[in-house]
């Protein structure tokens, strides 16, 4: 079984910075690739970013490019979520997950149903 944990979430003012983290348990972690969703109330959860098992690639929703960035450390077991130039539509509660394929991608990254660990969430608010 595998566990997901988020921290870093907050309250923030538009234009502000958040570091979002999410550790993994588990001695498999490096082999799978790890994605950033996020749902706001009343919205379908939608894809925010994606990295591969070795952090060699790196995908982002055209909503955050250039402004966020995904990254990890497979020493720390965690997966990161740089957040700048926040603004208030930004505002969702951020949920990290597991790929479902052992080292190996399908392309659909974007996609939920690629995921099969996902975790409780993170709370993220920007305010105007």
């Amino acid at each position: 079984q595998v566990q997901l944990v988020e921290s870093g979430g907050g309250l923030v003012q538009a234009g502000g910075s958040l570091r979002l983290s999410c550790a993994a348990s588990g001695r498999t972690f490096s082999s799978y690739g790890m994605g950033w969703f996020r749902q706001a109330p009343g919205k379908e959860r939608e894809f925010v970013a994606a990295v591969t098992w070795s952090g060699g690639n790196t995908y982002y929703a055209d909503s955050v490019k250039g402004r966020f960035t995904i990254s990890r450390d497979n020493a720390k077991n965690t997966v990161y979520l740089q957040m700048n130039s926040l603004k208030p539509e930004n505002t969702a509660v951020y949920h990290c997950a597991r790929n479902r394929y052992y080292k190996s991608y399908s392309g659909r990254y974007y996609y939920t149903g690629e995921y099969d660990y996902w975790g409780q969430g993170t709370q993220v608010t920007v305010s105007s």
